[in-house]
């Protein structure tokens, strides 16, 4: 049994509705260019088993692996050792339901970098606000 299986932290969800079709608002989560323009640069293709890179600048290139794609409503990827990053996508309404779950999280778990899971949680969950925020501006231009 896994450390994330005996002592999780819970997954990170942020939920956004964004006045933008779904088809604009999966290609933003689901191409490279499109991830590029409100996260971080990579080499992502929408196909399931594509192993790619998220260039993290000064953290160097994660490895991502992708584990589920059902377009235009679900894609998940691992990101580095641990975690999983996945977006869903319901259409309301001529708008977008849009719900990032950052899953993978464990009390006794460390980054590839030695800092403790429930430090980096807090951080990341605080930096996904904004970066949630980009991708509305990104598509409801």
């Amino acid at each position: 049994m896994s450390d994330t299986t005996q002592n999780p932290l819970p997954d990170i969800h942020q939920t956004q509705l964004f006045n933008a079709p779904i088809q604009k608002v999966w290609a933003a989560v689901a191409t490279a260019e499109g991830i590029a323009a409100w996260f971080m640069p990579n080499d992502f293709e929408p196909v399931l088993g594509h192993e790619f890179h998220i260039n993290a600048g000064p953290f160097g290139k994660s490895p991502c692996k992708v584990t589920l794609i059902d377009p235009p409503n679900r894609l998940s990827f691992n990101w580095g050792k641990d975690w999983t990053l996945t977006f869903e996508l319901i259409e309301r309404g001529g708008q977008t339901e849009f719900t990032l779950i950052h899953g993978g999280w464990s009390a006794e778990g460390a980054t590839e970098f030695g800092e403790p899971h429930d430090v980096v949680r807090d951080r990341m969950n605080q930096g996904w606000v904004g970066l949630v925020q980009k991708l509305g501006a990104y598509v409801q231009q």
